[in-house]
Order: C-alpha cells, then structure tokens, then sequence
C-alpha cells in the first residue's frame, strides 16, 4: 500500500487539489483595496488629526490651556501662544502635531475644554516625507474643512463627553455643546 502511495505521490496530489478547491471556489476574505474602501470601523475612529474652526471668528476654538499637550504621552503636539491684553485671553500662534510620533490614544480631544481637536475618521493618507505628516495650524485646520464637508448632520465625536462622568464635572463649553 504504501509503495503505490509513493508511486503516484497521493498526499501530494491531495494537497494540490486542496489548494485548487481554495482557489476556484471559496469566496476571497481580503479587500481590494483601491477600488474597494473599507468602511470606517465606528464613531469617533481615530483618524487624522483636525483643529476645529470656530464658525464665528473663521479661527481656532482653541483658548492655548496647554492641557493637550500635557496630557500627551508621545509628545508630539507643540502649542505657542500670545497674551491679549485687551480681551483677557491667549491667542494661539503656532499649533503643531507630529502625526508620525502621535500613537492616537486620543487624550487630547478627551481634556480639550472647548472641543477644539479631533482625531478625524479619515485614515486614507500617507506621506512620502516627514513634512508631509507634520500638521501645523493652517493644515489642521484645512483638514477640518475637508472632515466637515462630507458630514451631512452635525457631527459630534463621543470623545467630547465622555460616558459615565456626570455633566456637572465637565466643563461649560463641554456641557452646552450639541455637535458642529
């Protein structure tokens, strides 16, 4: 017996009729990618990151508290500010995320009082250089714009109150907010 085996190489026959089952007829489990996009895999995904523009001063919501970039356990944001003396407040100069260092935990859009960074569930982008995924304000807040375009209702990302702390521990902005 097992020299007829040896003979006509049955286990390697039944090997090759195996891999030409697979083939021709069991369904594909990978996606192609191009022509084929993947769905976003759920609210508040964690994509690329956005400064929220405030729809009255055409500006940043950010107030440069700084608690972003304390909270930043990769240390990749970078925030420089001017104090305005007239009105009481900081005004924000220069804002800047490293994206490459950056490990999307999300932290930042968490502490932010006024809802002025999101981590965007667009994830379709790459780079060829460094500069390309270094975002400072102008880029951050030209994503915004390309976020908030394709929204058809206002969006609301669920890191901006999150569940299970009560609303009286939030901040103002945070418990007036319905949603951009």
């Amino acid at each position: 017996m097992s020299f007829i085996k040896k003979i006509f190489f049955v286990e390697i026959l039944k090997g090759l009729l195996l891999t030409l089952r697979k083939m021709l007829f069991a369904r594909p489990v990978t996606i192609e990618y191009p022509e084929k996009v993947r769905p976003v895999p759920a609210s508040g995904f964690r994509g690329r990151h956005a400064l929220v523009r405030d729809p009255e001063t055409g500006d940043t919501r950010c107030i440069a508290c700084l608690r972003c970039v304390k909270v930043c356990p990769s240390n990749c944001i970078n925030v420089e500010y001017v104090c305005d003396t007239e009105k009481k407040c900081r005004v924000v100069t220069k804002y800047e995320i490293d994206a490459l260092r950056c490990v999307y935990c999300a932290y930042c859009v968490e502490v932010c009082p006024v809802n002025a960074i999101v981590l965007t569930e667009y994830y379709e982008y790459a780079g060829s250089s460094r500069e390309e995924l270094f975002f400072d304000k102008e880029k951050l807040l030209k994503n915004w714009d390309e976020f908030i375009a394709d929204k058809e209702r206002p969006y609301f990302n669920p890191f901006w109150r999150p569940e299970g702390i009560p609303e009286k521990f939030l901040p103002v902005k945070k418990r007036k907010f319905k949603g951009v």
